[in-house]
């Protein structure tokens, strides 16, 4: 499954350029889950993390394009959980605060403007 040709996500990805991605080792491929081991890193036993979101500038190594013009998740199939319930859209089709303060950061204005 893609993501939608409406979704904002498929050309915003300021949220991959944001935040830090921790999620349970059992997500990795390597572990028997599906995002791709080459993409990771270990923080201890039981929690990874997506390579790249821990720099002082985060970017997420599965970005493509560029921020707020065109860009999308490489691995969007794949994607680990915390990506899966981020909310780019509230019932009523508005960011949620965490999308729009990533959105902010990078300059672009909120989904409800």
């Amino acid at each position: 499954m893609t993501a939608p040709a409406d979704n904002p996500c498929t050309r915003c990805g300021a949220c991959c350029a944001s935040f830090r991605v921790d999620f349970a080792r059992e997500e990795c491929e390597d572990a028997g889950g599906r995002v791709p081991s080459g993409l990771v890193v270990e923080v201890n036993d039981h929690t990874c993390r997506m390579r790249g979101t821990d720099h002082a500038r985060p970017r997420c190594a599965a970005l493509v394009g560029r921020v707020g013009e065109r860009a999308w998740c490489g691995i969007y199939e794949w994607r680990p959980s915390p990506c899966r319930e981020f909310g780019a859209r509230s019932p009523l089709g508005l960011g949620d605060d965490a999308c729009e303060r990533a959105r902010a950061r990078h300059g672009l204005p909120p989904l409800s403007a």
